[in-house]
């Protein structure tokens, strides 16, 4: 089958904004043609890719399969452009990088920074998510290198490095003061409201079976999405959770917080630099994981 690749360039964008006028806009092209060119691509492909609704269109099945494919396929030539457009001027590039909230703001953040000194020409887009939905960016080529939090798994195709530890402890806001006065298990703490992040994050799945080691049900209360949003519910008293000591210590020290202290050594947790040595990256990315690596 050849097909045009200008063709699913178009696709790619109408696709992504679901809109054949802002698609034209984009391509510099006119509605007509792009409408003309959608219903070639759906001949020589022999499905239907979008379905009309009052608001703009949605993919069909088919669609999202394809593009799932000419998604990264894009993303991979428009980022090659970008960096050989920029040889001959002066050194640049594109870095795409997929982390988790926890890892963005406990190394990755610091890293970038001081990597932007010496390299400002280089472009760096970050795509921020839960550790799976990372790793599932990472081996879908939507990503050159990721940076996650244990507890994962990943394929035998991926390649990871340790990084940095934090430790994490469990706090709660002035309501909570007593707790703070004697050393409390675990059981003793599941009749006070819990907060912490949801199901589908690495912190869930740890706590989840460290709470079953003592045979012990891990129920929320409260499930936020990242780690930042925690600390504003805790100072509110809305419940106690875990967090990361690093981000807590500003508040305990303004006695906005208290520590609770728990009859069992938590984990230590892994921030991880997670990579795929089979696929090729661009100049940029290999001299970001080459700088992490000093």
């Amino acid at each position: 089958m050849d097909i045009n690749f200008e063709y699913y360039k178009i696709f790619y964008y109408v696709a992504k904004y679901k809109n054949i006028t802002k698609a034209a806009g984009v391509l510099k092209s006119n509605q007509p043609n792009v409408t003309r060119v959608i219903k070639l691509l759906e001949s020589q492909l022999n499905c239907t890719l979008f379905i009309r609704e009052p608001r703009g269109l949605k993919l069909t099945e088919e669609g999202k399969r394809l593009y799932e494919h000419v998604e990264v396929a894009c993303q991979h030539l428009f980022n090659a452009e970008a960096e050989l457009s920029s040889l001959g001027e002066e050194l640049g590039g594109t870095i795409e990088i997929g982390v988790t909230e926890t890892a963005l703001h406990l190394y990755l953040m610091d890293k970038i920074c001081e990597f932007k000194k010496s390299y400002p020409e280089i472009k760096i887009k970050i795509r921020n998510n839960t550790t799976p939905e990372v790793i599932d960016d990472l081996n879908g080529g939507k990503t050159d290198i990721a940076f996650i939090t244990n507890p994962f798994s990943v394929s035998e195709k991926l390649t990871s490095r340790k990084m940095t530890e934090f430790h994490e402890i469990l706090v709660g806001g002035s309501t909570y003061a007593e707790l703070a006065e004697s050393r409390k298990t675990l059981k003793e703490l599941c009749s006070y409201p819990l907060i912490g992040l949801g199901n589908g994050t690495a912190t869930y799945e740890l706590y989840k079976a460290v709470f079953s080691e003592a045979k012990i049900d891990y129920e929320l209360d409260m499930e936020v999405a990242t780690a930042n949003l925690m600390l504003p519910l805790i100072q509110n008293d809305l419940g106690i959770g875990f967090v990361p000591e690093v981000l807590a210590e500003p508040l305990l020290e303004k006695k906005e917080l208290v520590q609770i202290d728990v009859d069992m050594k938590m984990p230590p947790r892994d921030i991880q630099m997670v990579w795929d040595k089979g696929v090729g990256k661009s100049w940029a990315a290999e001299l970001f994981i080459k700088y992490l690596e000093k």
